[in-house]
């Protein structure tokens, strides 16, 4: 962990249309303005215990907390670096909560993260 330079928000959006005709991720992952991070890079924080809320105009509709996850986030990294090298500056998005659903242009998201605060973003065709 002592690699670790710090914790942000990330807005992980796909492109379901792509997700569902290529039959994996990557590109419906990785398109610019897909992924927005923030607000600030925080670095003292305990990324095991930390509440998380998306709305999406308004609406509360993913809460939950890094403790729910499947693997702690010491077990992820592991996981990562066993199989590519992590250079400074590389970002590994740990996923999401239930409760993901379509977007529309024009929707407001807000997502907040204790500890680190909230990212917000609207969305463009």
């Amino acid at each position: 962990m002592s690699y670790v330079f710090g914790y942000t928000g990330n807005n992980d959006i796909s492109d379901r249309h792509l997700q569902k005709k290529d039959g994996q991720f990557t590109r419906a992952k990785s398109f610019p303005t897909l992924k927005p991070l923030g607000p600030v890079i925080e670095t003292e924080l305990d990324p095991n215990q930390v509440d998380i809320k998306l709305s999406i105009n308004g609406e509360v509709r993913q809460h939950s907390n890094t403790n729910d996850l499947i693997h702690k986030i010491e077990a992820l990294i592991v996981k990562v670096t066993e199989v590519m090298t992590l250079n400074p500056g590389d970002v590994i998005i740990t996923g999401t909560p239930s409760g993901v659903g379509p977007l529309n242009p024009g929707d407001d998201i807000e997502i907040e993260i204790e500890g680190i605060g909230k990212l917000k973003n609207q969305v463009i065709e």
